[in-house]
């Protein structure tokens, strides 16, 4: 079988997803279907909004089907006429086995992790959190249970002191994107060789997982260590990012959203959420074992800004502190 004989559908949503399916047309491979999510109303406008992929799809005249429910009877005729001969996922959503079962070479996942490590939505995010040295994508065959199925293919990137998840999303959606290419050759060649996850897990207590993210999670707890609230701020840099209560003599509680902090490591007595700042260049906030120095900020209604020119129009007092 050519790669113009398998037939692919391609299932994904966001930036992450396009980079792969782009990769698939440019290559020249059979894409014969995209599903991806249904348009949604975003913005203060409330206006429509086409997922990434979808504009991908678009652009390039690729047949599209958006189901509201994936075990609709309309969309599964409509999935079964596509005659698959192999799914792909990226950044989709879970599937039914009635879905994923469907075609006869099966249907595989790209996962932003190395898996058994991090399943689950958000493991760029985790991973950097979690202060990991390297990260890496796993492609691997679905199964009922969500990111635990066959391992296929993986491929290790290191995580960079400066990286943030901005930066990791898309080191990994490049690396990922080739994956897939080589995965799907090994699929047209009969050469895969796919590991069960229980085969590489040694310690089931080791398992570090990578759930959803909530607003909660990303407030800062400033009786952590200096490098633990940088590893917390990287890691939901840009988005959703970290964030945390600023409380002024006199004023309302403001809610402060942190992108970019460094982490400085010295004894003191200062109770943690403590500011210090020369309102001019620098913003220090004290944590249990030092401070951070804020690099890059936001206020509410107000665009991200340079520590340095924020203060330019900002002052701080004496006796203001973050909770």
């Amino acid at each position: 079988m050519s790669k113009k004989d398998l037939r692919i559908v391609f299932m994904g949503t966001p930036d992450f997803a396009v980079g792969s399916l782009k990769l698939l047309v440019e290559k020249g491979y059979n894409v014969v279907g995209v599903i991806t999510m249904p348009d949604k109303p975003a913005g203060r406008g409330h206006k429509i909004q086409y997922s990434a992929v979808k504009k991908y799809a678009l652009e390039h005249n690729l047949p599209l089907l958006q189901p509201e429910k994936l075990k609709d009877d309309v969309f599964l005729s409509d999935l079964k006429n596509l005659n698959a001969d192999v799914q792909i996922v990226v950044a989709f959503r879970m599937l039914p086995q009635v879905v994923w079962d469907m075609p006869q070479l099966g249907t595989f996942n790209l996962h932003a992790s190395l898996l058994p490590q991090y399943r689950g939505a958000a493991p760029i995010n985790w991973a950097i959190i979690n202060g990991e040295q390297k990260t890496g994508v796993t492609t691997f065959f679905l199964t009922h249970e969500i990111d635990t199925g066959k391992i296929i293919l993986q491929e290790e990137i290191p995580i960079m002191d400066k990286d943030d998840a901005g930066t990791i999303h898309d080191k990994l959606m490049n690396v990922g994107a080739q994956l897939v290419i080589k995965t799907v050759d090994l699929i047209i060649e009969n050469k895969v060789e796919a590991v069960a996850q229980t085969d590489i897990i040694k310690n089931v207590d080791q398992l570090k997982a990578a759930p959803k993210i909530f607003k909660e999670t990303c407030r800062i707890n400033w009786n952590m260590p200096a490098k633990k609230i940088v590893d917390l701020i990287r890691g939901l840099s840009p988005y959703p990012v970290a964030w945390s209560e600023l409380h002024r003599e006199g004023e309302d509680t403001t809610s402060v959203k942190i992108y970019s902090a460094s982490a400085n490591i010295e004894n003191h007595s200062y109770t943690p959420g403590k500011i210090c700042s020369d309102n001019k260049s620098f913003i220090h906030v004290y944590t249990s074992d030092g401070y951070i120095t804020i690099n890059l900020l936001q206020l509410p209604g107000k665009k991200a800004m340079k520590t340095d020119d924020l203060l330019r129009g900002y002052k701080l007092s004496e006796n203001d502190f973050f909770q």
